[in-house]
């Protein structure tokens, strides 16, 4: 499948950031906010002209990516039989002061991308776009072989997924640094070294090399590596 038509749920800094990005680079785009199509039209049209806003339902049917950018404890409002059959990259983290008291949101015996794995059961999620704050990934993008270019964390369960989503990061403007575990994904969210961080790929890749040498690294591998 070749990925053309970009769909994004949430209409926030993160949404229409990346909404901004997917036009650059030349993808069609759709995105959908909390409300009515006419309370984000106005906002679409001005930040990021080019891009369509419409219903959820619309903004899948017609993309062939899409990406999740509301607040972690909203995705349970997506049905989720809308996703079936579509690659999403979960751009979500939890964030106390949007989304509530943790227990509420996240059970604990599981990372929360692979908490909306199990919910969007017929979807395949990739988690990216969720360590850099919206003004890096404003801000830092840059075309391929550029010195200073910054590199973002790509990882997920089906390999075949990953690379597809990789490559679209590298339309995106930012370097990879691939996994093929969707639970490492907690590596790169609140509460870890690495959430907030704009860095070069190599300077990332050596971050999450030695991430299972702290002892939040040892605690997620021992909460999250269950095969």
């Amino acid at each position: 499948m070749t990925i053309k038509r970009i769909g994004i749920i949430g209409a926030g800094k993160v949404g229409i950031v990346l909404a901004g990005l997917a036009l650059k680079a030349g993808y069609e785009v759709r995105i959908s906010g909390s409300g009515s199509v006419s309370k984000i039209e106005l906002t679409i049209e001005t930040l990021v002209p080019g891009a369509v806003a419409s219903e959820n339902a619309d903004v899948i049917a017609n993309s062939d990516l899409i990406i999740l950018a509301i607040p972690l404890s909203r995705y349970h409002n997506i049905d989720p039989q809308l996703l079936n059959g579509k690659l999403v990259i979960d751009a979500m983290n939890y964030w106390w002061e949007t989304d509530g008291i943790r227990e509420e949101v996240l059970t604990p015996d599981s990372t929360s991308s692979e908490q909306v794995q199990a919910y969007f059961k017929g979807s395949t999620i990739v988690k990216t776009f969720n360590h850099m704050g919206y003004h890096n990934l404003q801000e830092d993008a840059r075309p391929k072989g550029t010195k200073d270019r910054k590199a973002l964390f790509v990882t997920g369960n089906n390999s075949e997924a990953v690379t597809k989503v990789a490559q679209f990061v590298d339309t995106m403007g930012f370097d990879q640094v691939v996994h093929y575990h969707l639970a490492d994904g907690i590596m790169t969210e609140p509460g870890s070294p690495l959430f907030g961080a704009s860095l070069n790929y190599q300077d990332l890749k050596n971050i999450i090399d030695h991430f299972d040498q702290t002892e939040f690294g040892k605690k997620v591998a021992a909460s999250t590596h269950h095969e």
